[in-house]
């Protein structure tokens, strides 16, 4: 049974005040549940009964006070005792929970294995089907006194839990249904031009004189047009917070669910296709004896034919402007695709140009088939689904110059006051068709409040907020291409002094933890250190004000400026897809587009005259 893939008894979700918003059950799968304890010559399946909504709430507040924390630490400790999941000494024991049942007849039961995840305030909990022989090993390890990760017998929880293939299935159902609660099952963007693309001379005769069509995003598919329509996913997200936590469209997940898996065995959880199934139905049209086709692609396509591909980069740097320090920066990419193409055709895409590149892949779809890398080229082949899809995933070093250099300083000359200096170049370098669309500047000072301000830029509009200083350089509709520019920024900005703040912060502090008390008391957590983690995770999900947070990577928190930005036209790791390349087998009159963009992470200017951690990188040999 273990070996023959995932079924789920139930599923429940859990508001943090400990009542159920939604339960569902599965007869087909408990009855297997039941048959199984029979076949070992024992009822005990018939004693182990799924129980109602409000046992599983008390069973999961029970265990909340147990371990100090919904999710608790899995380490065991002084106050561990003979039965819980901290007794077993692993740290899986905190996503792999049990729950004991108290029955008011007295005669209670455990439920495991349940697959705990938190998702946008919600504890989504999924009962997993096992084997009699799994859920005794498991029984007879609350008891044992050598238990745990460091225990070498092959009775631990990680030996029991590696032949059990369901409890990944229960993740992955547990994952989706977090991101239905959330509204993040939107599927990755793919840009398209908003004009249509010639060709050849003309493409570059337009694009060396600036002139160049802006890339959108293009429409969802389908299924997310559907969920649109019908009820937003996650529910109405404009409506008012009830109890800190958003609700939920209940009738969505409860379709998905029936779609996804029916009679408690997934089939298919990927949102857009279990959507767009129930919309469209599957295919009518009949397929060659010769194909068979692919879980990923339910139904097939039928409309006017292209392919699109995208690529989108983010580029995190780390500028010092120091002769000791050296400047950071990487770049992560993805390829996204859209094709659009009748029946089952196999798409063959050359990547050229890794190894100049130095393009490291980290994934492919699991459509894809990749060739081994040879030299600087290599092959893929895929099937390509439904809708939009991530193609690859991949890390590069930045191959260009910067497309945001330079400087900033910030020098305290009293308690309350600091003078700064901005002197940026952007876009040095970069020729069309490379367009910045916009490009901002923010100087956080999240332990200070800003008073006000002095200084006028050379170019773009200065804002400011209560903890923050924001220079709009390049603003959005007014992009920069096909040249570079100088932007220098130099004044003063004054704080309110810190006994006026320190005031207002812990009134603040107050009025936020009276209304956003999560059932996770601080009361439990600061008794018990070995949960530290979760205490100020839940303190800093609060959105307490930064005044009461250290920084862990700053030691003071006005030492550095955060750049943001958003570049299209082409990539900064230099991959770069040739859409001639690209070849369709059965040959289809199908035109390949391609676009690019690129934008800002984590993209720092440490100022150059403060503190700032560095990394010491080993000596090439």
């Amino acid at each position: 049974m273990s070996g023959g893939g995932c079924s789920v008894r139930a599923i429940w979700i859990l508001t943090p005040h400990d009542t159920v918003a939604f339960s569902r059950r599965f007869a087909v799968v408990e009855k297997r549940w039941r048959v199984a304890w029979e076949a070992e010559g024992k009822g005990k399946g018939a004693e182990m009964p799924l129980p109602e909504d409000y046992e599983v709430a008390a069973a999961f507040a029970n265990r909340r006070r147990r371990e100090g924390t919904a999710r608790g630490s899995g380490i065991r400790t002084s106050v561990s005792t003979v039965g819980s999941d901290s007794w077993v000494d692993d740290p899986i024991a905190r996503h792999i929970i049990s729950l004991q049942i108290d029955k008011e007849e007295g005669c209670g039961f455990m439920l495991w294995p349940v697959v705990l995840q938190k998702r946008g305030g919600y504890y989504v909990l999924v009962l997993p089907l096992v084997d009699p022989q799994s859920f005794r090993a498991f029984e007879s390890l609350l008891k044992r006194p050598d238990c745990g990760s460091s225990a070498k017998e092959n009775g631990n929880l990680s030996s029991i839990l590696l032949n059990l293939p369901c409890i990944t299935g229960a993740f992955m159902v547990a994952n989706v249904i977090g991101d239905i609660i959330t509204g993040d099952v939107a599927e990755p963007e793919v840009i398209v031009s908003s004009g249509p693309s010639v060709g050849g001379l003309l493409d570059s005769l337009t694009g060396s004189i600036g002139i160049s069509a802006r890339p959108k995003p293009i429409t969802a598919p389908v299924a997310a047009q559907v969920a649109s329509v019908s009820s937003p996913v996650g529910a109405a997200q404009s409506d008012s917070l009830k109890g800190g936590i958003r609700p939920f469209d209940k009738d969505l997940l409860r379709n998905f669910i029936i779609g996804a898996m029916p009679f408690g065995t997934p089939q298919d959880l990927n949102y857009g296709n279990v959507t767009s199934v129930r919309t469209t139905g599957f295919s009518a049209d009949p397929l060659p004896t010769d194909q068979k086709q692919p879980a990923w692609k339910p139904y097939l396509y039928k409309g006017r034919q292209r392919t699109l591909f995208s690529s989108l980069e983010t580029i995190n740097a780390a500028l010092y402007d120091r002769d000791d320090v050296p400047d950071f920066l990487s770049v992560s990419g993805q390829v996204t695709c859209r094709a659009e193409l009748e029946g089952l055709p196999d798409v063959s895409l050359p990547l050229t140009g890794l190894k100049a590149a130095r393009v490291e892949v980290s994934s492919f779809h699991h459509c894809v088939q990749a060739s081994e890398p040879s030299g600087d080229k290599q092959s893929l082949i895929f099937q390509p689904p439904i809708g939009n899809f991530v193609l690859m995933h991949y890390q590069a070093p930045c191959n260009n110059d910067p497309p945001v250099k330079g400087f900033y300083q910030l020098s305290m000359v009293s308690e309350n006051e600091g003078a700064f200096l901005f002197k940026l170049r952007l876009m040095e370098a970069y020729k069309s068709p490379f367009l910045m669309e916009f490009c901002t500047v923010t100087m956080p000072f999240p332990r200070r409040r800003v008073a006000s301000y002095d200084g006028n830029p050379s170019v773009g509009m200065v804002s400011m907020t209560e903890h923050s200083i924001e220079w709009r350089i390049v603003s959005s509709g007014r992009g920069l291409s096909g040249r570079s520019i100088e932007a220098t920024f130099s004044g003063t900005v004054r704080f309110h002094s810190k006994t006026t703040q320190r005031v207002n912060s812990l009134f603040q502090s107050v009025s936020t933890t009276a209304y956003t008390e999560d059932s996770d008391c601080e009361q439990d957590n600061t008794k018990n250190s070995s949960n530290l983690d979760d205490y100020l995770m839940e303190k800093m999900n609060k959105d307490l004000p930064a005044v009461d947070l250290e920084e862990p990577l700053s030691w003071h928190a006005y030492n550095y400026a955060k750049v943001s930005f958003k570049i299209v036209g082409g990539t900064l790791s230099g991959l770069i897809i040739d859409p001639r390349s690209v070849t369709i087998y059965p040959s289809v009159k199908a035109p390949v587009e391609y676009s690019m963009q690129a934008s800002s992470g984590d993209y720092i200017l440490w100022n150059t005259l403060g503190k700032c951690p560095t990394a010491a990188l080993p000596k090439e040999s």
